[in-house]
């Protein structure tokens, strides 16, 4: 079963609903998109990394991906792949029993968003993700900890369309 024929939200049996339907993260990634976002992880220098699309069909996207370095020196070749809407959307397909999904308003870089935040639990590890909902595709803000210390953070700080 790829659904819940009730809600377009829901991939499959036992799996908590995704903040967005493929159709729309269709209708808020078209060509030109470009996020770029921050990856912080304790004692080591941040990085940045981008995200563009670069060709979008009913099906799916062409995205480029690439590491932006901050320290000025020229960024690495892009690496270009392809991905239906559908795959973008089962990225934020977690197990209903160990996903809570609340409403929250944050402040980023970009501006204060009003989010839904899914925490996901796997044993020691806790996964956090807050979904815009103005911004149909990837969270604008995840963080992972384990054994409750946060080993990674990545922010959005920058969504353009050129």
């Amino acid at each position: 079963m790829t659904g819940d024929a009730r809600d377009p939200h829901v991939l499959a049996p036992g799996q908590a609903p995704t903040p967005f339907t493929a159709e729309e993260i269709r209708a808020g990634c078209p060509v030109g998109r470009t996020i770029r976002l921050r990856v912080d992880v304790p004692g080591r220098p941040s990085l940045h990394r981008g995200h563009r699309f670069v060709e979008c069909d009913e099906e799916g996207a062409t995205i480029e991906r690439s590491q932006l370095p901050l320290d000025g020196s020229p960024p690495a070749e892009p690496e270009v792949g392809r991905v239906t809407w559908r795959d973008l959307q089962r990225h934020a397909s977690f197990p209903a029993d160990d996903t809570t999904i609340v409403s929250e308003r944050i402040q980023i870089e970009i501006g204060a968003l009003d989010c839904l935040r899914y925490t996901v639990r796997d044993g020691a590890t806790e996964e956090v993700y807050w979904f815009a909902g103005d911004l149909p595709g990837m969270p604008v803000r995840y963080l992972t900890r384990t054994d409750g210390e946060v080993v990674t953070t990545v922010t959005v700080v920058a969504n353009t369309l050129t």
